[in-house]
């Protein structure tokens, strides 16, 4: 007579029948198993990149010589650089470095070629967005590189000579916005980006999804409040923790890592607003979709994932692929994160961040307008 304490390969057997026959019948949780660690896969093995290249450089030069030509093919050669604009004045330069669209301006003054024929080193500028030290760092050490040699090409003749060490021309370099390169001004702002997308979707996804799980959701539908005011009543809340979360990270921020704070606050708070509507419209979408609060779970992390590697907030973004780029200006940390460093770390004004709110405020309504429709079909 067998001891129903030993161990029983057949009742193992049949528990491990009974596990996978639930698993493959829980499709979506099945799907997350194998999409999450392929998607990882993908961002980890292509899109992230430590060492970018193709960097937007804008050019502002004053002369036009064989030797300024020769800088500026020196720079293409490098790979490093990509000059997409020649600024028309420094007010120019200054927009483009300000607003993000360059990370590299080269201002060549009128009289380079005079001073460089005469022997008298004449300096380039090299006007730098520093709020990612890891994004310029590589390029950064190939100027040094570059100046030594680019020219030696064109000193031909009596001008032989001042191809000999020092270099015939300088490049001074000037870091903005964190020129000693303190990663907690990158990071800490970009945090708050990151902090609001995961609370924000996790919030909502799992109370509605607890509601029905519980039986409640059933007991408010039995009462005469009517969807729409069931939904807002979820999101006003949550709302209201953002912003809380928004001021906590700021304080927190200024006083412990001494981040400097440049720009309004007002217009940070305003610009967080649709933010925080297109991340628990995302929530309030996965809640309709999730079948309880695990699924839920997977899919804010099936969001948050991406969200985070592809928005530039840890791996710089003009390193990643076209194809990276391209879906990571999807997602709305993306951009939220471009104007969070816009306003704290540069000072920028509406009139420099508003190209990036459009695709967060068109992302929001997509979202919510797909969550809305069914959310009224779950209720119904």
């Amino acid at each position: 007579m067998n001891n129903s304490n030993d161990f029983s390969w057949k009742r193992f057997f049949a528990m491990f029948r009974k596990e996978f026959t639930q698993m493959k019948r829980d499709r979506l949780t099945f799907a997350m198993l194998i999409g999450i660690p392929i998607i990882q896969l993908i961002l980890f093995g292509f899109a992230i990149n430590t060492n970018p290249k193709n960097l937007p450089t804008a050019l502002l030069s004053y002369d036009n010589s064989e030797f300024t030509r020769a800088f500026v093919q020196g720079l293409k050669n490098t790979e490093y650089f990509k000059i997409f604009a020649q600024a028309r004045n420094e007010q120019e330069a200054e927009q483009l470095i300000a607003r993000g669209k360059a990370l590299f301006v080269f201002s060549i003054p009128s009289d380079f070629t005079r001073r460089l024929v005469r022997g008298e080193h004449p300096s380039i500028l090299a006007e730098i967005d520093a709020t990612d030290p890891v994004a310029t760092g590589s390029a950064i050490s190939a100027l040094n590189i570059l100046v030594e040699t680019v020219f030696d090409a064109t000193l031909r003749g009596s001008l032989k000579s001042l191809a000999s060490r020092p270099p015939p021309a300088n490049i001074i370099v000037h870091a903005k916005y964190n020129p000693e390169s303190i990663t907690q001004y990158n990071v800490v702002p970009g945090l708050l980006g990151v902090v609001i997308t995961m609370s924000m979707v996790m919030i909502t996804s799992l109370a509605i999804t607890r509601e029905r799980e519980r039986g409640t959701m059933e007991n408010l539908l039995a009462t005469p409040i009517k969807p729409l005011e069931v939904m807002l009543g979820k999101i006003t809340p949550s709302v209201m923790i953002g912003y809380i979360q928004i001021t906590l990270i700021l304080i927190a921020a200024h006083l412990i890592f001494h981040v400097p704070i440049q720009g309004n606050l007002f217009l940070l708070f305003f610009t967080a607003f649709p933010f925080i509507i297109a991340n628990l419209a995302m929530g309030l979408m996965f809640s309709t979709l999730a079948q309880n609060q695990l699924q839920a779970l997977q899919m804010a992390f099936f969001f948050f994932l991406p969200s985070i590697l592809l928005s530039g907030f840890i791996f710089p973004f003009a390193g990643m692929p076209n194809w990276a780029q391209n879906l990571g200006s999807i997602l709305p940390l993306t951009h939220f994160i471009r104007i969070v460093r816009g306003i704290v770390l540069k000072g920028n004004g509406f009139a420099d961040l508003w190209q990036e709110l459009i695709p967060i405020i068109i992302f929001a309504l997509i979202v919510l307008m797909i969550g809305v429709k069914r959310f009224h079909k779950t209720l119904d």
